[in-house]
């Protein structure tokens, strides 16, 4: 990663009603204790939580006893810490893992896909894209391809993790037909293997299409990976040279990521005026009273984190195309740019998180650190702990102070993507860009918009990535406790 929230903290890291609380945690129960104090801190509904009280315990044999209740650091995190209403706080037993996945690396055989459960045709798999330079980009599979089985066995509610995100690093895909009423296997097998270490480039699509006297930019941009902001200002180059007068920006799989890249991309899109407020972080009491307002509020950027000026189509409106696919990073974009420019929705509703995050690992030891991940300080990581935890820290309201959205943002125009016509990205043909093209121009190569089969998916491949629908803060914070 190229930047993380660098917080400084008291070197009492437990609160002042817990100084009784020493360090000589038991091996048993390091991974709790590093949770407990951790969350007491960041998390965002810590007032929220009984058993993360400033003044839950009143002796280390109370708190000792606490943590030694949950064995399993999963159960403890989630029974114990998490808040009712929090959908989104995650972990991993293995950070080196969930950090990689942030930058866009990941164990993947670099086929996405979304997961439908139909009351007439069963669970079945739909292939939304291949990932360049993947093991399923050397296979014969293409995007709208259906499964309904995996290794011979016919998907369920009840089998489809284990077949699909288990331990096994290959499995054979069988692929079946869809109708408006049907879906039966069609005999196709299609075998794909997990490789270590696949990246992927979220900028998946740049072009400019020329249609009824417009140049219209398209972008489809599949993750907010900061490692390659550069791509996206370039792919923003190639725009503006070809002297765009609108654009479409393609989120239906964009589950989020940087808040950085967020405001990258809002600048690229409307302004790089620094003295416009795009954005301002809302935390914990505890924490959001030690902030001052230039650490808690960004603005429109005219330079990316490599000091490139940015490019900027300066537009007054966007259209956006969604899904409940598009989450967190993509909502922040959504929100911030309301307050300034005309924001069109075309899809369905989106995932409703706007809520943002913090990596979090066993590294107390120093203040002005304590517990957040850095990749210099790897080596002080506690060897015998590699969990991480990444609790949901804050929100994000945009410049007039709208911040709730956790019912999802409600499409402007509404057309759920169908499982019979999904088409080619970046087609003026496939549906929700030739709606988006009708919308600007009047005019379309598609003019039929019946959805025969509508992908109200249950969940997708990228759910069960480290990274999520995950939205993480990567700014320089200084706290003063």
């Amino acid at each position: 990663m190229k930047k993380y929230l660098f917080i400084g903290l008291v070197a009492a890291f437990v609160v002042s009603s817990c100084t009784d609380i020493d360090d000589n945690i038991n091996t048993e129960t390091i991974v709790q204790d590093f949770m407990w104090k951790a969350m007491n801190t960041y998390y965002f509904w810590q007032e929220d939580v009984p058993n993360l009280a400033d003044t839950r315990f009143t002796s280390d044999d109370e708190y000792q006893a606490f943590l030694s209740a949950s064995g399993n650091p999963e159960d403890f995190f989630n029974s114990q810490l998490r808040f009712s209403e929090d959908r989104f706080s995650f972990l991993s037993d293995d950070y080196k893992e969930l950090v990689n996945n942030f930058a866009g690396v990941s164990r993947s055989n670099g086929l996405e896909f979304g997961l439908v459960n139909s009351a007439s045709r069963g669970l079945f798999g739909i292939v939304r894209y291949i990932i360049p330079n993947s093991d399923a980009a050397s296979k014969n599979v293409i995007r709208g391809e259906v499964f309904n089985g995996v290794d011979g066995q016919t998907l369920t509610l009840a089998n489809y993790q284990d077949l699909l995100f288990g331990d096994n690093d290959t499995y054979t895909l069988n692929m079946a037909d869809i109708t408006s009423s049907t879906i039966a296997s069609n005999g196709k097998n299609v075998s794909l293997t997990k490789q270590e270490g696949l990246s992927e480039n979220p900028v998946f699509i740049t072009k400019t299409i020329d249609v009824a006297n417009k140049k219209v930019g398209y972008i489809m941009y599949n993750g907010f990976t900061n490692e390659y902001d550069e791509d996206l200002n370039n792919a923003f180059a190639q725009l503006k040279a070809s002297n765009v007068t609108d654009l479409v920006l393609d989120f239906r799989y964009n589950g989020g990521g940087s808040v950085n890249s967020a405001r990258l991309l809002s600048s690229m899109i409307h302004s790089t005026d620094g003295s416009k407020l795009l954005f301002k972080q809302r935390w914990n009491s505890k924490i959001q009273a030690t902030l001052t307002n230039e650490q808690l509020e960004d603005y429109f950027a005219n330079r990316t984190g490599n000091g490139v000026a940015i490019n900027t189509l300066n537009l007054s409106k966007v259209y956006i195309l969604v899904t409940n696919g598009s989450a967190s990073a993509s909502e922040l974009v959504i929100n911030a740019l309301r307050p300034y420019m005309e924001v069109v929705l075309i899809g369905t509703t989106t995932r409703g998180k706007n809520e943002f995050s913090i990596t979090l690992v066993d590294d107390p030891n120093r203040r002005d650190r304590a517990y957040i991940y850095t990749p210099s300080r790897e080596q002080n990581i506690n060897p015998l702990n590699s969990w991480a935890i990444q609790p949901l820290v804050g929100r994000n309201e945009n410049s007039v102070g709208f911040i709730d959205y956790t019912a999802g943002f409600t499409p402007d125009i509404f057309l759920s993507e169908d499982a019979t016509n999904y088409s080619v990205l970046g087609d003026e043909n496939e549906p929700l860009l030739a709606r988006a093209l009708q919308e600007i121009t009047g005019v379309s190569g598609k003019r039929d918009f019946s959805v025969k089969v509508p992908t109200d998916v249950l969940t997708s491949s990228k759910m069960f990535s480290p990274l999520k629908d995950n939205m993480y803060l990567d700014k320089d914070i200084n706290l003063n406790f």
